[in-house]
């Protein structure tokens, strides 16, 4: 059960959260696809086949073992490699990459997601605190975020306790002060628990839980947290 008088800041996770990520991934893979297939059609056939854009994804993890934590260089390598293979200029990773990024910033929210954020900005100062490479700047969710760390910017990812006690710093407050919330059962709720947080599993499918550790509470929507955070008065 949640100690609401100890939360003295929220770090948030993104994918999965906020926005369903894989739709989102979906469609910046089509813009990506579209444009290197008149670009670099080469390229677009090496990435056109599951297996093989799989492969090639893994050719670059073997490879460059230290980007694994960072998305965005291990696509842009993916990319180069594809372009490498299908003996194409291989300086179009980069201006290919662009093209997958910008459609990958264009997120669709929940529906339960801005006003939850309203709510809690309102409350305490928010961190956002992601493995993926999403920007809430670029996805138009600046305003509710006092600072944002991903694996990429930070060297490590969830469920290490090094992001989330640099997470609960840049808010300003000891980790045992944060709540964290997330939907991954391991990385979000595993990692906080172990760096000394409360929190809240976003459960929104009715996956069973299979941990021995529990979340403090478990919801259903980010609604429903609000419900539970709502005796906490609005910041002045």
């Amino acid at each position: 059960m949640l100690d609401i008088s100890k939360i003295k800041a929220i770090t948030l996770d993104l994918d999965d959260t906020l926005w369903p990520i894989w739709p989102t991934i979906e469609r910046a893979e089509r813009a990506l696809a579209t444009w290197l297939g008149q670009q670099a059609p080469g390229a677009a056939a090496v990435l056109a086949d599951r297996q093989a854009r799989q492969a090639v994804r893994d050719h670059v993890l073997r490879s460059l073992p230290d980007i694994g934590h960072d998305l965005s260089a291990l696509r842009r390598e993916s990319i180069r490699l594809a372009l490498q293979r299908a003996n194409e200029d291989t300086g179009l990773a980069e201006p290919a990459f662009e093209v997958f990024f910008a459609e990958r910033m264009r997120v669709d929210l929940f529906d339960d997601a801005r006003p939850a954020l309203v709510f809690l900005a309102a409350r305490f100062p928010v961190v956002a605190l992601s493995n993926g490479n999403a920007d809430v700047h670029r996805v138009g969710l600046s305003e509710f975020f006092v600072a944002g760390l991903s694996a990429r910017e930070f060297g490590v990812g969830k469920p290490d306790p090094r992001i989330f006690h640099a997470a609960a710093s840049s808010a300003g407050v000891a980790a045992d002060a944060v709540l964290h919330v997330g939907d991954d059962a391991a990385l979000d709720v595993l990692g906080a628990l172990a760096a000394g947080m409360q929190t809240v599993w976003v459960n929104r499918g009715e996956q069973r839980w299979t941990h021995a550790l529990q979340p403090h509470e478990t919801v259903a929507t980010l609604s429903v947290l609000c419900e539970l955070l709502q005796a906490v008065p609005v910041r002045r």
